[in-house]
């Protein structure tokens, strides 16, 4: 009988130790890529406050040519920092606050 709980605690040992492990590499990859994406935001903020002479709106390519990032992350930080495309320009982005919907 006695071998049938060390077997039992081997195997809750070893559940306890594998979650734990996915646990802590989840908050880890995460912590890293909010970290990214923090560095990120605040050049697309800079980039929106401030848009070549004459231009109201970015194109998306330059946005996440200059963030190193591909377009679907791109546009997921643009929503997240209040932007929005525009309804006539293809791909091209500018905040809310300065080009809110008619």
């Amino acid at each position: 009988m006695s071998e049938f709980w060390a077997g039992l605690l081997g195997v809750v040992v070893g559940a306890c130790v594998t979650l734990g492990g996915i646990l802590l590499q989840h908050y880890l990859t995460n912590r890293d890529q909010k970290k990214l994406d923090d560095i990120r935001k605040k050049d697309l903020l800079h980039m929106l406050h401030n848009p070549p002479p004459g231009q109201e709106w970015r194109k998306l390519d330059t946005l996440a040519r200059v963030i190193g990032a591909d377009y679907e992350t791109t546009r997921r930080l643009l929503i997240e920092l209040g932007a929005r495309g525009s309804e006539t320009e293809s791909d091209a982005w500018a905040l809310k606050t300065r080009k809110p919907l008619p």
